[in-house]
């Protein structure tokens, strides 16, 4: 059972949901265990081929919370140990995110500040209603970019934008966001849910679950190299692997029979051996 999170299967999706309305969904240390275990939930499922997360409310999450007041964030004195761990080691979900073998689609149902915005970098698509604004707030409370975003964020909307975001802690309408490519796409409120869906399903319906994992990682292990020789050394080794498994014939039996197909390898069992290099 969760208390800051509201979970539900619908077919192939797993949808996650921030439920703290209450208090514009601001992140505390459980939901954060919260979230990584319902990664790994959808990870250990076969049956579960893409997690969506978005919130409830009007406000995707305002970020952390702050009811200690001044002392939110001191996690050694204990008024920001309650809410973000001893020490402020409460960052798994991460982890959890980056190691999950499904893809992820944040839908922004409103704005996003500091770990409300960083804790959506790991996922793989993001999409939001046209009114959202995102800030990277956190030189404003006195403090540095966390949740790796010094990482993520440049690889996502470049090393220029990233640095005027952070060191500004402005707020950055959507508009600015859809330029940058923090987000693929805005939507009206009435139609962010069944966008974030009809994302999902395409994954679901018409890719092969065990091509998907590999491609993630693929994806996010090589895409920040200098160049591509470490992708090289790998992408042609996993298509030998895979070019003589099921997967492929009837990807290639389907197209040729103009039919959607129905691919019959899966992820807890079929990943090539070769997929531990990468």
């Amino acid at each position: 059972m969760t208390t800051t999170l509201e979970t539900r299967v619908e077919g192939p999706i797993l949808w996650v949901v921030l439920d703290r309305p209450e208090v514009l969904n601001a992140y505390n240390a459980t939901m954060g265990a919260e979230l990584a275990a319902a990664f790994r939930r959808a990870d250990a499922d076969d049956d579960i081929r893409v997690v969506v997360l978005t919130g409830k409310g009007r406000v995707f999450c305002s970020g952390a919370d702050v009811s200690a007041g001044a002392g939110a964030f001191d996690t050694e004195a204990g008024a920001g140990a309650a809410n973000f761990g001893s020490g402020g080691r409460d960052s798994d979900f991460i982890a959890a995110i980056m190691a999950s073998r499904k893809p992820s689609i944040v839908a922004f149902n409103g704005s996003a500040a500091g770990v409300g915005l960083t804790l959506t970098l790991p996922c793989d698509i993001r999409i939001a209603v046209a009114h959202a604004k995102f800030g990277c707030v956190f030189v404003r409370r006195g403090l540095v970019p966390e949740a790796g975003s010094a990482w993520f964020l440049p690889r996502l909307v470049g090393l220029g934008t990233a640095l005027r975001w952070c060191l500004t802690g402005a707020l950055v309408p959507a508009e600015e966001a859809l330029a940058a490519g923090l987000v693929s796409e805005l939507c009206a409120p009435e139609v962010l849910e069944d966008r974030a869906r009809a994302l999902a399903l395409e994954i679901a319906e018409n890719t092969a679950p065990v091509a998907v994992a590999l491609t993630r990682r693929l994806l996010w292990r090589h895409a920040g190299e200098a160049g591509p020789e470490g992708a090289l050394s790998v992408d042609s080794r996993l298509n030998i692997a895979l070019g003589r498994g099921a997967d492929v014939r009837e990807g290639v039996a389907a197209f040729l029979e103009k039919r959607r197909p129905v691919f019959p390898g899966r992820v807890s069992r079929d990943l090539p051996e070769i997929a531990r290099d990468i």
